[in-house]
């Protein structure tokens, strides 16, 4: 009798521990507008992301291309949706004279790319080709400024040469290379990890050097200011922030970076595809601290900044594994599984539940680099899981925040555990409610009660990204190995939403 007992009791124990997934929408509170800024990448002078993977080169007559931009990748990236591309680094920035990438092609000075490969750039993807692209893209530019090789004149004259429409020595200069009209760049980087690729100072000194190059960064057609964003935070560098919130007047400021990778050891990678559940627990471990950093990072801002004018830009996150076999290690190719696909919707929910002080972010990078959304080999094109949660969620963009009270089983690995299921909501313009739903967890399916709060729905639609292994990609062998698919896990009855999800997915909900 005991034992039967013991049975039930485990049993009874089991299907409550599932059941105990809880979400509550207060959608009659949403008031906060999540940025669709926070679904930016990111183009770095490194690898093949620039050329081999955006730039094809203008005489390519293999893969067809718009002045040497491929155009399966312009369409893929418009229907991303992506808000802005920042460019042209990184590390790449603090070396770059953006002088060397204008004019004629056959007369730009090469470089050699000292910090990704060794490799000689010839610059022939410069200023003009980039705001161009970015054009092409539907996308705003994001230039990082620098100040760690450069000067202030330099800085400045780039703001005027894209940004004035009157007569100048800079807008003339642009006139010469064949563009009339400036490019109005609103967004720039004063400078990139100044506490380390950009020149290893320290906070004190950096933010009197970003005081100097911001008092010359000038909105020469006030067409309502430049959002000049400061080298911020390595991850959980609290003192960093402190530093420049304290030291930097509030009306020199836009925003403050913050830079955090998703690494199971800096000195021990791991393989992106070869990987055991340790390390994929230890990756989503660093994923999830984005939220403590988010929140540690903010509390600092909140004491200088009570309003939040300052946005919080987290312009470099993704995982980052060691590069795949044979390819060269200073080009950080890495494939891209569906262990990049819980870093994505993890991060997002996140920056989303924060939309208050985030306002911008970029994952790292675009195309061939890091966590890429789209990888490239000769004229093949492939979309990756990350690519297609980016897509599944951008729903949200310049949606109405509603705020969610979350309740989760844990995700229990070797004594270590992490809430299994995250979640965000949002309303859009057109009055939908989308839902977006990860259950991390390795081994679980996660069932999940949705009480929707001061709102009535009618119909309900999903999409799931899932797979049967962790370890799976798309290859070019077989792009469409992992893509979204319709979710038929939801039932909505009344105002209660009841959700089954696999382990490791990742769903979006469609509520009218």
């Amino acid at each position: 009798m005991k034992k039967t007992f013991s049975i039930l009791l485990l049993a009874f124990t089991a299907k409550f521990s599932i059941a105990q997934n809880s979400v509550v929408l207060q959608a009659d509170s949403a008031k906060i507008t999540i940025s669709r800024h926070i679904y930016g990448h990111f183009a770095e002078h490194l690898g093949r992301c620039i050329y081999d993977g955006f730039y094809v080169g203008e005489n390519n007559t293999k893969i067809p291309n718009t002045n040497g931009v491929r155009n399966d990748l312009v369409e893929a990236l418009r229907k991303l949706k992506i808000p802005n591309l920042r460019w042209p680094g990184g590390c790449f920035a603090d070396t770059y004279h953006w002088k060397d990438g204008i004019g004629p092609k056959d007369k730009r000075p090469s470089m050699v790319n000292t910090w990704w490969g060794g490799v000689t750039e010839n610059n022939s993807f410069g200023t003009h080709d980039f705001l161009n692209m970015c054009e092409l893209l539907g996308t705003e530019p994001y230039l990082a400024g620098n100040i760690g090789s450069g000067t202030v004149e330099e800085l400045r004259e780039w703001v005027q040469y894209v940004n004035f429409s009157g007569k100048s020595p800079m807008s003339d200069l642009r006139r010469e290379n064949g563009r009339d009209k400036p490019w109005k760049v609103k967004f720039w980087g004063v400078g990139n990890e100044a506490w380390g690729c950009g020149g290893n100072m320290k906070p004190e000194y950096y933010t009197d050097l970003y005081r100097k190059y911001a008092t010359f960064m000038v909105d020469w057609d006030n067409t309502g200011g430049l959002f000049r964003i400061a080298s911020g935070a390595n991850s959980a560098d609290y003192a960093w922030t402190e530093t420049l919130m304290k030291n930097i007047p509030i009306n020199m400021l836009s925003g403050v970076a913050l830079h955090h990778y998703s690494v199971i050891d800096w000195n021990k990678k791991g393989a992106s595809t070869g990987f055991d559940e340790k390390q994929y627990f230890t990756t989503m471990k660093r994923a999830t601290f984005m939220d403590t950093l988010v929140v540690k990072h903010s509390a600092i801002m909140d004491k200088y900044d009570p309003s939040k004018r300052v946005a919080l830009v987290v312009d470099e996150w993704g995982g980052w594994y060691d590069v795949e076999p044979g390819t060269n290690p200073g080009f950080l190719y890495q494939q891209n599984t569906m262990r990049d696909a819980m870093i994505a919707g993890v991060t997002l929910n996140i920056f989303h539940n924060h939309a208050d002080r985030v306002r911008m972010a970029n994952l790292a990078q675009a195309v061939n680099v890091l966590q890429s959304v789209i990888l490239t080999e000769g004229d093949k094109m492939l979309l990756t899981p990350t690519y297609h949660v980016m897509e599944m969620y951008n729903v949200h963009q310049d949606a109405k925040l509603i705020p969610i009270t979350l309740k989760s089983n844990d995700y229990v690995f070797e004594g270590e555990k992490l809430a299994a299921v995250s979640a965000s909501a949002s309303i859009d313009s057109l009055g939908r409610t989308h839902i977006s739903l990860v259950n991390i967890d390795a081994k679980k399916d996660q069932e999940i009660t949705i009480d929707l709060k001061g709102a009535k729905f009618s119909s309900l639609s999903g999409r799931i990204l899932s797979s049967a292994k962790l370890q799976d990609y798309n290859s070019f062998s077989n792009p469409d190995k992992i893509k979204p698919q319709a979710f038929k896990g939801a039932t909505l009855k009344g105002n209660s939403l009841q959700v089954k999800m696999p382990p490791f997915s990742v769903v979006v909900l469609e509520l009218k």
